[in-house]
């Protein structure tokens, strides 16, 4: 007997008073080490059920105790205790944390049918068949002992037993859940419960997995016809566990597989799971520098979604050198563009449909992709102005990210003005011409009253910009006061030159002859001019108001017509519509008497917007208020 090894001596069976041992008196004659600790048996029990062992006996028939060393025993010391139970008949449970472990030793001791009937190998696989592979729960923590058996377990195929069970019972169950839903209506037809479904119980279940045979048991869920929805409750719950460990060593490269193994799983349904939690992935992606393809991947789903997205969605902190800008701008343009090319494909196969749907009867109805190009322009303008202040975002990579989507997504451009003011307050040390080409980016046609006014103003503009932004607002004053000139009854008088709202400003096109800055004092003199003329409409109205009230009252008093032909003398002092007079007015406006400057009669006015001052919206409502008063005439 070895000296150096600690040994085990197989006693009675507590369970079972009748097996005592009939070798308890007999010397031992055949010593078994197993990873370092020596197992002194009989070979007559041992050879009896063993084929390895008997081979290794017959081998060594001159020795009065032989001794025989295993090595990779599967399942180690534990596993070999209850073989050698086994063989000499001591009864001892089978149970599902044990059964993989002894159908692997089984296998290396050759104890099946060839060596005695009812053998170990039968008994541990009858159970595995009959018992475990019933039962969802017994193979999720049979497939779980396997994980220190690979490759035996797969070769003995073990593995794929488990995982086509509870594949197989996660299907059954779900269509149990689905027959469980179904209720018939008040008209007697038949139909699925909008109830919302329960959490599948076995999702926890399979996290206690590792990482491979998830993958494994996941892959044969989605051929099984798994919901995508329970699918995508699995990967949540399973990177929530794995992703959230306390580190240590070596944690980053598990970090990374668990990563890269859920982006693969990904149903492809696109709602299966929520865009939050792709974010989340997308982030722990960048973070662990995960492959080229699993971020792709992420930034193609996030695209297809992007919509339903959130500007925090969108802030993904940079992980790269020092000289970086605060958040992942490249990222966020890839997704952009895959966004983008998403709308072109739904653009090419509206296209090459036959022109029966709802858009073909010419409502105007906005179809999807238009109103999430409207949403995630919006989106796309607030992250610009959130990453703007940025002292290292260079200017060609906030072009990209603005110019990434098509020109007609942007309906009003004054969140793009917004988030480039910003930029160019941040960053004052861009020259005229950056400056040129990051203003060429706002339609200036499309900015608000509010912001065109904000932009005349705007000093850190490009000169050329505040030009046009000028000359936009003069127009759209100028058909302003047009509009409701004939509202009051001007209609002899000819309309203004019609300009087309696509029309854009060119260099130069104000004046050929006249420089930038020429034409910024011309307006900033005309506009001065229009702040008189809009005092002295007010002090008109200001008077109307008066007699309005003064009329009211004599009218209540009396309808003679010796009244209404006083008040008529009295309405024509105001000459409202510009014409001259040879009668007085009240008014002590200081330009009563002022000439026109146009003698078309649409007051011929040039306006240079001011936050401070008068415009459009101060002009208009003098005109409609004049409106509901000649109507209260008649």
């Amino acid at each position: 007997m070895d000296q150096h090894h600690p040994q085990l001596t197989l006693a009675k069976s507590s369970r079972n008073n009748y097996n005592e041992w009939i070798f308890r008196d007999v010397p031992s004659d055949i010593t078994i080490e197993v990873n370092g600790i020596a197992f002194a048996l009989h070979k007559f029990p041992l050879v009896s059920r063993s084929g390895q062992i008997r081979k290794a006996v017959s081998e060594n028939r001159d020795s009065v105790i032989s001794r025989i060393a295993l090595q990779n025993l599967p399942g180690g010391t534990v596993t070999f205790e209850l073989a050698a139970k086994f063989c000499y008949g001591i009864n001892f449970e089978i149970t599902p944390s044990n059964v993989a472990q002894l159908i692997c030793v089984s296998e290396y001791l050759e104890m099946t049918e060839d060596y005695s009937n009812n053998n170990l190998g039968s008994r541990a696989d009858e159970y595995l068949n009959h018992i475990v592979c019933q039962n969802l729960e017994m193979s999720v923590l049979v497939l779980q002992q396997c994980e220190n058996l690979l490759p035996k377990a797969d070769e003995l195929k073990i593995v794929t037993r488990c995982i086509d069970a509870i594949a197989s019972k996660a299907c059954v169950e779900q269509i149990a859940s689905s027959f469980s839903r179904l209720e018939y209506s008040s008209s007697g037809r038949l139909h699925m419960s909008r109830q919302k479904c329960e959490l599948d119980w076995w999702i926890k279940d399979l996290s206690v997995l590792r990482i491979d045979l998830y993958q494994r048991v996941m892959t044969a869920m989605k051929c099984r016809g798994v919901r995508p929805e329970s699918i995508g409750e699995s990967l949540m719950n399973y990177a929530q566990k794995e992703l959230t460990k306390k580190p240590n060593g070596g944690m980053n490269d598990h970090e990374r597989l668990v990563v890269e193994t859920i982006v693969g799983l990904l149903p492809v349904e696109k709602l299966a799971v929520p865009l939050s939690f792709l974010f989340g992935l997308l982030r722990s992606a960048v973070m662990l520098d995960c492959t080229v393809a699993s971020r792709l991947d992420l930034e193609r789903r996030i695209g297809s979604l992007l919509d339903i997205a959130t500007l925090d969605d969108l802030l993904i902190p940079s992980f790269r050198h020092a000289g970086d800008t605060l958040f992942d701008v490249d990222t966020v343009h890839r997704i952009l563009v895959n966004f983008a090319q998403q709308d072109e494909t739904d653009d090419d196969d509206d296209d090459d449909q036959d022109g029966s749907g709802f858009g073909s009867d010419g409502l105007g109805l906005d179809s999807p992709s238009e109103t999430a190009l409207f949403k995630v322009s919006k989106l796309v303008d607030n992250y610009l102005a959130e990453i703007a202040p940025d002292a290292n975002l260079k200017l060609s990579r906030f072009i990209a990210v603005a110019e990434s989507l098509p020109a007609h997504a942007r309906t009003v451009h004054d969140g793009l003005y917004r988030s480039i003011d910003v930029y160019l307050k941040a960053h004052q040390g861009l020259s005229e011409a950056e400056k040129k080409k990051l203003c060429k980016l706002i339609d200036f046609q499309k900015l608000s009253t509010e912001a065109g006014a904000h932009a005349a103003q705007n000093d850190r503009l490009p000169l050329q910009s505040i030009v046009q932004v000028l000359y936009i607002e003069q127009l759209r004053l100028r058909n302003a006061l047009y509009c409701s000139d004939l509202g009051g009854g001007g209609d002899h008088q000819k309309p203004p030159p019609v300009h087309h709202q696509s029309w854009r400003i060119n260099s130069g096109a104000l004046s050929a002859a006249m420089s930038p800055k020429d034409n910024y004092a011309s307006l900033r003199r005309e506009n001065r001019e229009l702040k008189l003329e809009l005092t002295r409409l007010r002090m008109r109205l200001n008077d109307l108001e008066k007699e309005h009230v003064c009329m009211k009252r004599n009218m209540e008093k009396s309808n003679s017509r010796k009244f209404m032909s006083s008040f008529s003398k009295k309405i024509s002092k105001f000459n409202l519509f510009g014409h001259n007079s040879s009668r007085g007015s009240r008014s002590t406006s200081p330009s009563r008497n002022s000439q026109r400057t146009d003698s078309k009669g649409v007051f011929g006015l040039r306006i240079l917007a001011k936050s401070n001052g008068t415009g459009i919206r101060d002009s208009i409502p003098f005109y409609r208020m004049f409106d509901g008063f000649h109507h209260s005439l008649g």
